[in-house]
């Protein structure tokens, strides 16, 4: 009976790990071309529906991405505070001896926390040092603040490993990435490499170049159908018709089935207005959704397709995405490992018509009526809220719109 109960604990570790299979990056502002930080997360996870969520909280208020089933979540996955510190974290798979059957039920109620009274990256460096222990987490934590402090933080149940982001000997080209491991953790445990392998790679050639924005990231990473370890890209056109029937099995890319939302947060310079933190938010499966972005200076009045509908428990926009990613995984015979197989002819073809294609277009014209409006209130150092609503407004309209037009959506 015992080893009934023990195979079957580990069958549901399995599933656990291919399905939370996050993907991060914390980037100084020294290598951006803007000298901004950044803080990236694509969200692997079970839960399909995820939305965004405005919280008074205690000290500070904050946006962040949250699961949709509940209008009072206690736990958060990514999020920004109005001083402009910024958290979120990927599950770790090697900081604790597999033996160790404490979990980690804390991650997202620990970053809430975090949001509610943490203003910098020391702040949650001595945050973590207060909590009582054992913290029941077992996670890297990124962390980026107005003060232009980046950093991860290793953490298991009882202690926290700091890699400073900022400093040369940590990072000497100015970002870290983490999967599902940490580097202080049991060596060649956890998961996740072939997928780190692939981000540190894009990472470590744009920090020479200087081309790491959220706009790169998305394309580049979140969107980005690569296995180094096959040594394939399918969006060479060897994957599509007439080569091939237009199908693949998913294995070790970064965006997965499981993929539910992708987040950059743009960050402020160290005399900037910490309220021009901007959270560029996919909410949905990455390939099929544009990044909207927010701001906490919002407040409760967020764009519509991206907060929680209450009849529906869902945020719209991630409601279109999941119909697009449930016809992209649209073989389902049989009950075992049939969610490998997706449709890539629909979502890249070399006729220029696929999903990822047609979402690029859209998000593109997102960045392009954002970017003027946000440099301007930088240079104001404050956000004009009647602005901020207009622009809100306006992305929901065109979204709207577009996804009509494109996708009969």
């Amino acid at each position: 009976m015992k080893k009934q109960i023990f195979l079957i604990a580990i069958m549901l570790l399995q599933t656990w790990q291919a399905s939370d299979a996050c993907t991060s990056a914390v980037i100084s502002g020294r290598v951006t071309p803007d000298g901004r930080p950044i803080l990236w997360k694509n969200r692997d996870t079970s839960t399909d529906q995820n939305c965004v969520k405005y919280f008074a909280g205690e000290k500070y208020p904050f946006v962040a991405v949250v699961n949709s089933a509940s209008d009072n979540p206690r736990s958060i996955w990514i999020g920004t505070n109005s001083t402009g510190f910024s958290v979120m974290n990927t599950l770790s798979y090697n900081l604790k001896d597999e033996k160790d059957e404490s979990g980690s039920k804390n991650n997202g109620t620990l970053m809430l926390r975090a949001l509610e009274i943490c203003t910098s990256v020391e702040d949650f460096r001595v945050f973590l040092d207060t909590l009582s222990k054992p913290m029941f987490v077992s996670a890297n934590f990124g962390v980026i603040d107005a003060r232009g402090g980046a950093a991860y933080f290793e953490v298991d149940d009882t202690s926290a490993v700091m890699f400073d982001v900022n400093d040369p000997k940590i990072a000497p080209f100015g970002y870290l990435t983490r999967t599902n491991f940490s580097f202080s953790g049991f060596p060649e445990k956890g998961a996740g490499y072939i997928r780190y392998q692939q981000a540190d790679l894009m990472f470590h050639n744009a920090s020479a170049t200087g081309e790491i924005t959220p706009e790169w990231i998305f394309n580049e990473l979140s969107r980005a159908f690569i296995n180094p370890m096959l040594g394939i890209n399918l969006k060479d056109g060897s994957y599509n018709r007439p080569k091939t029937n237009g199908w693949f099995v998913e294995q070790d890319f970064i965006p997965r089935r499981s993929s539910t939302c992708s987040v950059a947060i743009q960050g402020v310079k160290p005399d900037e207005n910490p309220e021009l933190t901007t959270m560029w938010t996919i909410i949905g499966y990455p390939p099929v959704t544009p990044a909207i972005p927010v701001w906490v200076a919002g407040g409760e009045k967020l764009p519509s397709l991206l907060t929680r509908d209450s009849k529906t428990a869902a945020s719209p926009l991630c409601d279109k995405a999941l119909t697009l990613r449930n016809k992209v995984y649209s073989y389902t015979r049989g009950n075992k490992d049939f969610e490998k197989y997706f449709h890539w002819e629909l979502l890249f073809n070399n006729a220029g018509t696929g999903y990822i294609q047609k979402v690029k277009e859209i998000e593109d014209a997102v960045f392009t009526a954002t970017q003027p409006i946000l440099e301007k209130w930088r240079k104001e150092g404050k956000i004009r809220h009647n602005e901020l609503q207009e622009l809100y407004d306006n992305q929901n309209a065109f979204v709207t719109r577009t996804y009509l037009a494109t996708f009969g959506l």
